[in-house]
């Protein structure tokens, strides 16, 4: 039996990579359903979506410039049209201030960097030279996308608490990787392996912390213990000068109710006395 050639193999992983990175890509919609139903971003950031949808621009741009990156090409375009579709209802539902905020870095960030990188790129006379250009920086944002967890990863070691990290999509980032890196190596693209060896490497880091911690019991940050413990004194305080003021309260009452016996009990016997 004769062994796959390559260019069945890199359709194969092709395939694999589009199913699971239009997985990924679909990632927040149970948070853009929250969003949805409470009509409101509740503290949400849209600087995420901001940055994927630049990275499937630039990829796509990419793409454009090569030559059979028919797989790019599908993934990166379905990618632009959910994350636009994610930032039009962010913007939508975000209060006025944060949806100035988001215009701003679309129009700065997704407009105007990616135009200056396609006028740049685009002045440059020899093809190949161009295609290199926009492959490094592709390289350079696709680092940058892959180092984001790392700030999950942080709040994991400092809590030691699983919270805020989920198993299910570290699990599809690392399978991602894995797909797109095997696509990059055998069509022999140095632009799309390369940055995905890191993404496997933050994605297996991310399961295995996952599992080291999920059994651990959630603790609060350092600094929030100790600012909770000058209210605990506080409180204290406040409770146990509560406590002996109503104990003075009740021994001011009974002495003038015991004087008040006496007193009556001294009239009786004198009217007795009179009688």
């Amino acid at each position: 039996m004769a062994a796959p050639d390559a260019f069945l193999l890199a359709s194969v992983f092709g395939i694999l990579g589009n199913i699971v990175a239009f997985m990924v890509y679909l990632a927040p919609l149970p948070t853009f359903y929250r969003i949805f139903k409470k009509k409101s971003t509740e503290g949400f950031q849209s600087i995420p979506y901001s940055v994927a949808l630049f990275s499937a621009m630039l990829m796509l741009y990419y793409a454009f410039l090569k030559t059979n990156a028919f797989m790019l090409i599908t993934i990166n375009s379905v990618g632009c049209i959910i994350e636009t579709s994610f930032l039009v209802m962010y913007i939508i539902y975000a209060p006025a201030k944060t949806r100035i905020y988001t215009a701003k870095l679309l129009v700065l960030f997704n407009a105007g960097v990616y135009g200056v990188i396609i006028l740049s790129t685009y002045l440059i006379p020899n093809h190949f030279l161009r295609i290199k250009v926009v492959g490094w920086i592709s390289v350079v944002f696709s680092v940058c996308v892959f180092a984001a967890p790392l700030s999950i990863m942080r709040l994991v070691i400092r809590t030691r608490s699983v919270e805020f990290m989920s198993f299910p999509l570290s699990f599809c980032l690392t399978l991602c990787a894995v797909m797109w890196f095997f696509y990059g190596l055998l069509v022999r693209d140095l632009f799309i392996a390369a940055p995905n060896i890191l993404g496997f490497a933050f994605g297996l880091a991310q399961m295995i912390m996952y599992l080291m911690f999920k059994n651990s019991k959630k603790s609060i940050l350092p600094e929030f213990s100790l600012n909770q413990i000058p209210n605990v004194v506080a409180v204290n305080d406040i409770v146990a000068s509560d406590s002996q003021l109503k104990t003075k309260d009740t021994k001011k009452s009974s002495e003038a109710e015991e004087n008040q016996s006496t007193e009556s009990m001294t009239n009786d016997s004198r009217a007795g006395d009179a009688v």
